[in-house]
């Protein structure tokens, strides 16, 4: 009887053991191809990386001349004209600065520095029906021309600015911003030209 038992207990070990392992060898496959899925989409992301990067990298780089023109006009005649030129690569920007740092007497012994003058950032892209163009022109000056001197502790200053986004044609100037000077009969212009260098 008791070898009857041992018997029936070893029998009943061994189909709970192939049962069990069973189990495990249905859930297996399903893992594998979890693992599997999850290895394709990192080596399809990882290839999709890989080819943007090889293109950046093969893409070729065109240099572009930016020029400025800013016309100073009274009664629809320009009385001033001034030229700025900046180069610069496609997709990048640049910026160029020309002017006065002035200090300006905030509280009494303690000074703040202002800027007075000329600053032009500019970005550009590239398309096929034409340059895509951002602008920011900022110009100030002395309201009263003899406070430049650096005589007065509150000079008044005149601030003018121009932002743009426009699609440029190569070679062809094209005015991207104009404002009225509300003090005088005075219009200020900005105007840009695009040149591709190479």
């Amino acid at each position: 009887m008791r070898k009857a038992l041992s018997v029936s207990a070893v029998v009943i070990f061994a189909a709970m053991i192939g049962w069990v392992g069973t189990g495990y060898a249905q859930d297996t496959p399903a893992q594998d191809k979890a693992k599997a899925e999850a290895r394709a989409a990192a080596q399809t992301k990882g290839e999709a990386e890989g080819a943007a990067k090889a293109d950046r990298a093969e893409r070729p780089v065109h240099p572009y001349r930016v020029d400025f023109s800013i016309y100073e006009l009274e009664d629809g005649k320009k009385i001033n004209t001034r030229q700025y030129s900046l180069n610069l690569n496609a997709e990048d920007a640049n910026e160029l600065k020309i002017g006065t740092r002035v200090p300006v007497e905030t509280k009494q012994e303690e000074f703040q520095y202002l800027d007075v003058g000329t600053n032009i950032w500019c970005r550009i892209g590239e398309r096929s029906d034409g340059i895509p163009l951002s602008v920011r022109a900022e110009l100030s000056n002395f309201a009263i021309p003899e406070q430049g001197s650096g005589q007065s502790a509150r000079p008044a200053i005149r601030q003018l600015q121009i932002h743009a986004s426009t699609v440029a044609v190569l070679g062809k100037p094209m005015i991207v911003g104009s404002v009225d000077d509300p003090n005088s009969n005075r219009q200020f212009q900005l105007e840009v030209t695009v040149t591709k260098l190479r």
